[in-house]
């Protein structure tokens, strides 16, 4: 299994959460291929740790569907399972359209213009291509709804299911398919301007939901 470099970038007093977001982070890169084995020693030496917390870290991925776990065997990278994609994709809309309904009510001026300013960081890296920068200005743009919401099981169930949708959503962003959301996350500043969090809740739902094409698109290449 080839490691990214360099090795041992982490000091033995990386917290267990760090561990985790780590290796979830080069499986949602794609770093570690579907189907590629994870051998403890070779994730000791790039994260250098001990295998404690890899190994904790493993169980969390297993539970949110990154890897599968043989027992005596191997430890692989899942494959990109569209009934399992589709699973998680429900749940993470779920979870934005709430945190939007909770949000839109108390949300300040400084809320919008910090959204207005994620989606135009949005915009200007898909327009270059730059997928990893696309994905954290659509975090930076959803985070205002989840901060505002006041609810925190929110992020706790988004971390569990979100590492498995943006798979298949690297490949979204990384196609003209997802200008689609600058468009739509407009709408939803727009809406959420107004006070309508009907509106803006059921906007960012169907925005979420959009991935499908793409997950059927990548589906139907395979």
């Amino acid at each position: 299994m080839p490691t990214p470099q360099p090795q041992g970038i982490h000091k033995r007093s990386l917290l267990r959460n760090d561990v985790y977001e780590s290796i979830r982070d080069a499986i949602v890169d794609g770093t570690f291929a579907p189907g590629e084995r994870l051998r403890d020693p070779e994730l000791e030496a790039w994260l250098g740790v001990s295998r404690t917390p890899i190994r904790e870290a493993l169980l969390r991925l297993e539970r949110a569907g990154l890897i599968i776990a043989q027992p005596g065997r191997a430890t692989t990278v899942a494959p990109c399972n569209p009934e399992s994609t589709l699973g998680a994709q429900q749940v993470v809309a779920a979870m934005h359209e709430l945190a939007a309904r909770l949000a839109v009510p108390t949300l300040t001026n400084a809320g919008l213009e910090a959204m207005a300013e994620a989606n135009s960081k949005f915009a200007a890296a898909l327009k270059n291509d730059d997928v990893d920068a696309a994905l954290a200005a659509d975090d930076e743009f959803h985070a205002v709804f989840i901060d505002a919401s006041g609810n925190d099981m929110i992020p706790t169930v988004l971390d569990s299911a979100l590492p498995v949708v943006r798979r298949v959503e690297r490949q979204r962003f990384s196609s003209h398919a997802a200008r689609h959301s600058v468009t739509a996350h407009a709408k939803i500043i727009a809406l959420a301007a107004a006070g309508d969090a009907d509106g803006a809740s059921l906007t960012t739902r169907i925005n979420w939901l959009s991935l499908g094409a793409t997950q059927e698109a990548a589906a139907r290449q395979e």
